[in-house]
């Protein structure tokens, strides 16, 4: 339950936040640009494949994670505003990655920060219209400031992002996811997992002087130039929980996280530029989930399908 602090800083006095909500406030702050995503509005769609590895049933049943499956993957950055720098070391960086097909897809959406912004939705949607743009088409910073004073945990994402180096390549970029997933193993054990992408090329980072000399699009370039000369790779890793591991509030990390076991779970394998149409005429979906992952129980993952459809419809 949010203190009365929260819940007044959170969103309108006696309004509950709505998927449909989230999705006008995110298209707002992005200035409404058309027929783009609310969120990560600027990408690029990839295709290839993934490869299980030996350890993978020991944590999940799941086919998309045990079997060689075809990828169909998407980099991006975040925000709604397509035409955002890739210089701009504050905005998110995504990978949402569709693994496998039909009754054997499972679709994962991580980011290069562990945390989200907001623990519940009400406080999403207040984080977002304190950051409405105002006539001069900028927020009021009084506004921001009083937020972040009375939500302090949703600058949890953006301290962790400004903490660590502008990243240089997509391709050399950690990924996280910020859920706490049941994964039902081989043999019938349950035990929660959060996802973590690696990338084989290890970390990729442009110093502030280094950036200032790249084009707004270099990210994408990058990609384009490695793909052509070979695939790029990922480890896919399952973090393992323990028993007390915060589940519900998904602006907070697991205890020493960073120095939990982990099980690598296969390799993505990126071996195509793909028409962004590919990407573009559907959503990642996180709730598509074969057998063997269940479903986070916090409550931003429960309205996330909801709002990427919305979003879906919007930009048709």
């Amino acid at each position: 339950m949010m203190s009365t602090s929260h819940a007044q800083s959170s969103s309108t006095a006696g309004e509950h936040a709505t998927p449909a909500s989230i999705v006008d406030a995110l298209k707002t702050v992005a200035g409404n640009p058309p027929k783009v995503r609310a969120s990560f509005a600027k990408g690029q769609c990839v295709r290839g494949t993934y490869t299980p590895a030996a350890a993978a049933s020991g944590i999940t049943r799941s086919v998309s994670f045990t079997k060689p499956q075809p990828v169909r993957a998407r980099f991006s950055m975040g925000g709604g505003n397509p035409h955002v720098p890739d210089t701009n070391k504050l905005v998110l960086r995504g990978l949402s990655v569709a693994i496998g097909e039909g009754n054997q897809q499972t679709d994962l959406l991580v980011e290069n920060a562990p945390v989200h912004f907001a623990r519940t939705l009400d406080q999403m949607l207040g984080f977002l219209r304190a950051r409405a743009p105002g006539e001069d088409g900028k927020p009021d910073a009084a506004k921001v400031k009083a937020f972040s004073d009375a939500n302090p945990e949703t600058l949890n994402q953006a301290h962790f992002v400004a903490a660590r180096p502008l990243p240089g390549s997509f391709a050399g970029t950690t990924y996280w996811g910020v859920h706490a997933f049941p994964a039902m193993s081989a043999t019938g054990e349950t035990r929660l997992i959060k996802f973590k992408v690696v990338p084989a090329a290890g970390e990729i980072t442009l110093t502030d002087d280094a950036a200032k000399d790249r084009p707004a699009d270099f990210l994408f370039q990058d990609l384009r130039e490695r793909i052509a000369r070979g695939d790029v790779r990922f480890d896919v890793l399952a973090i393992l929980g323990k028993a007390g591991d915060p589940t519900q509030d998904v602006t907070v990390r697991w205890p020493d996280e960073d120095a939990r076991e982990t099980v690598k779970l296969g390799t993505i394998a990126l071996t195509a530029i793909d028409n962004n149409e590919a990407c573009d005429a559907t959503i990642f979906n996180p709730g598509t989930l074969a057998d063997g992952i269940g479903r986070p129980s916090d409550e931003i993952f429960a309205a996330r399908s909801a709002a990427y459809a919305i979003s879906l419809g919007k930009r048709r």
